[in-house]
């Protein structure tokens, strides 16, 4: 992966993306284990 990258917004985005994912599951995690506990 280069350092400088010729389409910067491109790799913003998928950069934005995996954030998003990670963010998401890790709410969705939340919420399960909110809802699993007694």
């Amino acid at each position: 992966m280069p350092a400088l990258d010729p389409n910067p917004r491109n790799g913003q985005r998928n950069l934005l993306l995996i954030l998003g994912a990670m963010l998401g599951i890790s709410v969705v995690i939340a919420v399960i284990a909110t809802i699993a506990s007694p």
